[in-house]
């Protein structure tokens, strides 16, 4: 017998209950969470803050009708966020009677925690990370581009691949001089958390004006990160991203400006140099721009990847949307890691 509209709402509202219940135990999971992730331990706490754990029925309704159909959903799940586990989940058990879910490797703590407070019969862990060994109808897999081409690859014949790839935020400035500063305090509250390891995270921050405006905005920007990282200390960096850290900061020295923080970096971009996209670890680049127009034009090489735009109260209307590309949420800045759970967080064809 099929599943009803209500009968799928129900059976992600338990998976908020379930998120409920691991969050108000969140002290037990903290440090193996810490330790799997890098994040501090303060790092971890504010992540929690991030985890969904309600929904209107507006929003169910919308998730399930973005998460299609199938008999059998296996979700694969990467380690870039911490509680990234309940959504794919909710969605996978909106689609299907059947579930079965393979966390991360180096981050299997959330994921687990979640089905054993769930004790939903239809959703287990999956042991083995044979694809091609999966008898599920549909595969849905979050993480690096190369790793959903993988799947795909590697999926028995007739199974569909859902991909969620590789994605990152923006932010979009526009407000008069005397709201610099909370804007800044407000992108500084998108960029720690997760140590800006995730898709919504804004890496890329434009403001409409003058070269001194953005400036104005970079100095505010560099502060409010600075103040963030007494409260909550960023995480451990491995090599890669030491060294991806080092050349970008060397790059835009040369080219712009640069403010280097205890725990992050902030650069400011020059009128005629192209986007030169931060990597992970609280850095942003700040990009002046003295038009709409002007922000789509810089924004081009990367719009393809633009998962949410945050953008401060005069933004809110047709100004950021025509900035943000069309797939693309777009929230208020300070809100961009709270996005209503109606749905994958990446809305970019799959």
């Amino acid at each position: 017998m099929s599943r009803t509209l209500d009968d799928r709402v129900r059976d992600v509202r338990r998976w908020l209950g379930a998120a409920r219940a691991v969050h108000a135990e969140r002290a037990r999971h903290a440090a193996s969470i810490s330790a799997s992730t890098g994040l501090s331990i303060e790092g971890v706490e504010l992540g929690f803050e991030s985890l969904e754990r309600d929904a209107t029925p507006a929003e169910l309704r919308a998730l399930v009708a973005s998460a299609g159909s199938a008999e059998h959903v296996h979700v694969i799940l990467s380690a870039n966020v911490f509680v990234a586990p309940l959504r794919a989940i909710a969605i996978a058990r909106a689609a299907a009677e059947r579930v079965t879910v393979r966390p991360s490797g180096r981050d299997p703590t959330l994921a687990v925690a979640l089905v054993d407070a769930a004790g939903d019969p239809a959703v287990s862990i999956a042991q083995g990370r044979d694809v091609a060994a999966v008898p599920a109808d549909r595969i849905d897999v979050y993480g690096r581009d190369e790793t959903i081409a993988r799947v795909r690859a590697a999926a028995r014949p007739g199974v569909t691949v859902r991909g969620h790839g590789a994605g990152l935020g923006i932010a979009w400035v526009a407000g008069p001089e005397g709201e610099l500063a909370g804007a800044a305090c407000a992108v500084a509250a998108d960029v720690v958390p997760f140590d800006q390891r995730g898709c919504l995270s804004p890496r890329v921050v434009f403001v409409l004006g003058t070269p001194a405006r953005g400036e104005a905005f970079a100095v505010a920007l560099n502060q409010g990160l600075e103040t963030l990282a007494s409260r909550v200390p960023r995480g451990i960096l491995g090599p890669a991203e030491r060294g991806e850290s080092a050349r970008w900061r060397e790059t835009l020295a040369f080219a712009g400006r640069v403010w280097v923080g205890s725990d992050h970096v902030v650069a400011l971009g020059g009128p005629e140099m192209p986007v030169a996209l931060p990597p992970a670890g609280r850095h942003v680049l700040v990009v002046p721009v003295d038009s709409e127009a002007s922000a789509r034009e810089r924004l081009a090489p990367i719009a393809r990847f633009v998962v949410s735009v945050g953008c401060d109260a005069r933004g809110s209307g047709d100004p950021v949307r025509a900035v943000a590309p069309p797939h693309a949420r777009v929230a208020p800045l300070g809100r961009m890691q709270h996005p209503p759970l109606d749905g994958p967080v990446d809305r970019r064809s799959v």
